[in-house]
């Protein structure tokens, strides 16, 4: 039976001496691994307690790399991955929704007093 971790348990593991990542909703034990990796520590600390899986896809990774990578894993995500809150207004879609009763107040020419 393999172990389970919430995102929350996870985040709290993200400094040099302590450092999990999450990779395809698994958890990875990272922190021994650092010194060894070939791309340098920092990537793997700006990871450190969340979702590296876009990060990690992204740069391409070979078959050794998935190997060591699947050596590392101490668990599975359970729960699902928090949400990150300071993203919402960058992507756009949240000011989008708190926009919408002002349009529709702006179209109707309710509350906006003219000069």
């Amino acid at each position: 039976m393999s172990k389970t971790f919430t995102a929350e348990e996870v985040s709290q593991h993200n400094t040099r001496d302590d450092l999990w990542i999450i990779y395809n909703n698994k958890v990875y034990d990272v922190t021994q691994y650092l010194d060894e990796h070939p791309g340098g520590e920092e990537v793997i600390l700006d990871c450190g307690g969340d979702d590296s899986t876009e990060p990690f896809d992204d740069i391409g990774h070979s078959e050794d790399a998935h190997e060591i990578l699947a050596g590392l894993c101490i668990g599975e995500l359970s729960g699902g991955l928090k949400k990150k809150t300071k993203d919402a207004g960058a992507s756009g879609s949240g000011s989008s929704d708190s926009t919408l009763p002002l349009a529709g107040l702006a179209a109707s020419g309710v509350g906006f007093p003219t000069q």
